[in-house]
């Protein structure tokens, strides 16, 4: 439903980009159980990322922050069998979600604010930030800008986004055939 990036795992309040206190970059999801499953979306983190992989730094790490037993269980379970299927180690850390820094708004929406005529229509929509990256719509749109999802998805929800008819043929055009 909703979408935010910031940092968490670390010591420092108030983190920024320059001064992490041993935070990660990470992503905060809102989302909807009887829409997607928390499993769901761990199995798309498998496949979004490279888990054999060491991190550079605390920063770059692969970190799974879970809310409650149930969550921590699933996290365990889907990396095992991750790594089973696999057949290697994975360096992701599944750890107890303490709390969440939004980052910088200029981090925030990345691949929507790469598609200028987008954003702009949305930060007239939402000119308050926070609602700028609260927003339903513009997480769709920054994950469809980033060509993550498919055309025929697009075109179902494509008139509840909030875009211009301009704007709708722009982001069609992005996704692709």
């Amino acid at each position: 439903m909703r979408t935010r990036v910031g940092y968490a795992g670390g010591t420092k309040k108030d983190p920024t980009y320059h001064s992490l206190g041993g935070h990660a970059e990470t992503i905060q999801i809102d989302f909807d159980p009887s829409v997607i499953s928390y499993d769901d979306l761990l199995r798309m983190f498998w496949k979004m990322h490279s888990p054999q992989m060491r991190a550079p730094s605390t920063q770059y790490r692969s970190v799974v922050f879970y809310h409650n037993d149930n969550q921590r269980q699933a996290a365990e379970r889907l990396k095992a069998d991750e790594e089973a299927r696999i057949k290697a180690a994975i360096f992701t850390e599944v750890v107890p979600f303490t709390e969440f820094y939004r980052a910088e708004d200029y981090h925030q929406k990345y691949y929507l604010r790469g598609v200028r005529e987008l954003a702009s229509e949305y930060l007239a929509i939402y000119p308050d930030i926070t609602d700028f990256v609260g927003s339903t719509a513009t997480a769709r749109v920054n994950g469809y800008a980033g060509r993550y999802g498919t055309k025929e998805r697009l075109e179902k929800e494509l008139n509840s986004l909030g875009l211009s008819e301009e704007s709708q043929r722009r982001l069609l055009k992005i996704v692709g055939p």
